[in-house]
């Protein structure tokens, strides 16, 4: 019996703070949790060294535009006015992925056919490493 694609609901806060559930605007995402590598390789080796560095989180957010109360649209419409550091917290299979992100865009897209959607990137703030829970 094949298994079904897990659930996954996303909050972002608004710029006042409130964290909003939005998952339902949103059409697909991409997340991810890279750490950079510092090349330490001396000229007696004959493969790679490297050291693990700092842990990162980005995220890209593309959706429908809604401009309901509380949703999307009220979410994202700050983020070229404001500058505040916004909690996205991912849920998925019971694991939790919070962290705090600034976004860096909003843009609106609307296709000859008539589609109004959106995209949002953000990036991690405020140096807490981005720890599934």
């Amino acid at each position: 019996m094949a298994k079904e694609a897990p659930t996954l609901t996303v909050a972002v806060d608004d710029s006042s703070g409130s964290a909003r559930s939005i998952e339902n605007d949103i059409t697909n995402l991409d997340f991810g949790t890279p750490r950079g590598v510092q090349d330490v390789t001396g000229v007696n080796k004959s493969a790679m060294e490297r050291l693990l560095l700092l842990a990162d989180f980005s995220i890209t957010l593309n959706g429908v535009f809604n401009d309901a109360s509380n949703l999307s649209h009220a979410v994202f419409a700050t983020v070229p006015s404001t500058s505040v550091a916004r909690t996205v917290t991912l849920v998925m299979s019971g694991q939790t992925l919070p962290n705090e992100t600034f976004f860096t865009d909003y843009s609106l897209s609307r296709s000859a056919s008539g589609e109004l959607t959106w995209t949002a990137p953000g990036v991690l703030t405020g140096g807490v490493v981005p720890t599934w829970a």
